[in-house]
């Protein structure tokens, strides 16, 4: 039987406890009603026995300390409330204790923004790890050490495991079931759950924002010029010399500010616009294609596939206010 602690960390929030801990005891219930023992033993662990949760609107009890925990064989942190920083300060306490399990063998599965937890036991460093899109730009700020995977909603590296925003921690706990049970099992779940299985992607639901708190000034112009003439065709060697910077110089400093090249930004700058016109407009694909200064349809469909993971149409179709409406 697999040992499972999921965290009571301070101002974590209920979903992301009470989510994981239904989905491991279905799979108990399964087999339970078969006449076989259970797979998982679950337990909230937390270094207070009564935990504040979701800003204080709910208390969750720990049915044991972490001292109290000699082994386990998967940990699951929860995403938590608030500012992150000030959510690993709060819960800095629970950071030796992962980082010793891990070494003794147990896997580490931080769910949404709990990955900011996570990366803050070093467990992390070098490797890929996911988390809410929204929180993109603070994660590589305060973790460059760490590859972040924007886009993807599962990340499976030596033990690791770290999920995508709010409430695709499913698709991780579904991952998992699959890869500690089996694929019958993980589909079971997914059923009772009416949970889509198998979704690798966060990419449409990202919404982008370049950051600008990295101090380059230069760099904030050139974002806020990309930003305000995306209309326009654009290049790098225009910006350059605006910008009185040489190519590469521009391009290192880009890159280093922002986390994207310079035409990676200008791609995400047109593609964020063309979104909000499939969502909120009854122009159709070319017509969104040129309002944001694209003239070849092929590139224009290439690029916003490889950004949303979705086709300009299926976007619209997904999405399109007016299409909901009627």
């Amino acid at each position: 039987m697999k040992h499972i602690s999921i965290l009571l960390p301070q101002r974590a929030i209920l979903g992301s406890i009470e989510g994981p801990r239904q989905l491991l005891a279905q799979v108990n219930q399964f087999f339970q009603s078969k006449g076989e023992q259970p797979i998982f033993n679950i337990q909230l662990v937390g270094f207070r026995k009564d935990v504040p949760l979701s800003g204080g609107a709910f208390t969750a009890h720990a049915a044991v300390l972490i001292d109290d925990v000699q082994k386990t064989d998967l940990i699951i942190i929860p995403a938590v409330d608030g500012d992150p920083a000030e959510g690993i300060e709060r819960n800095k306490e629970f950071l030796p204790w992962i980082k010793k399990q891990y070494e003794q063998g147990a896997e580490v599965a931080s769910l949404c923004i709990g990955a900011f937890l996570l990366a803050a036991t070093g467990l992390g460093d070098g490797k890929k790890m996911a988390t809410h899109w929204l929180a993109e730009n603070q994660f590589r700020k305060m973790f460059p050490q760490i590859t972040l995977i924007a886009e993807k909603i599962v990340t499976d590296e030596d033990g690791i495991y770290s999920s995508g925003g709010a409430y695709s921690y499913l698709n991780l706990i579904l991952y998992l079931i699959e890869k500690y049970v089996n694929r019958e099992t993980a589909v079971l779940c997914a059923k009772v759950f009416a949970l889509e299985i198998d979704r690798e992607n966060q990419s449409a639901f990202m919404m982008f924002t370049g950051t600008k708190e990295h101090g380059d000034e230069p760099i904030k112009e050139a974002q806020t010029f990309i930003e305000n003439n995306y209309k326009e065709k654009i290049t790098v060697d225009q910006l350059a010399s605006m910008f009185a910077l040489g190519r590469r110089n521009l391009e290192r400093r880009f890159k280093k500010a922002t986390a994207n090249t310079v035409v990676e930004y200008i791609q995400r700058v047109k593609i964020e616009a063309a979104k909000m016109s499939l969502e909120s407009s009854s122009e159709n694909v070319n017509e969104v294609m040129y309002k944001v200064g694209y003239n070849d349809i092929k590139a224009f469909r290439t690029t916003f596939k490889k950004i949303t993971g979705l086709s300009p149409v299926e976007y619209r179709n997904k999405y399109n206010v007016l299409s909901a409406v009627a």
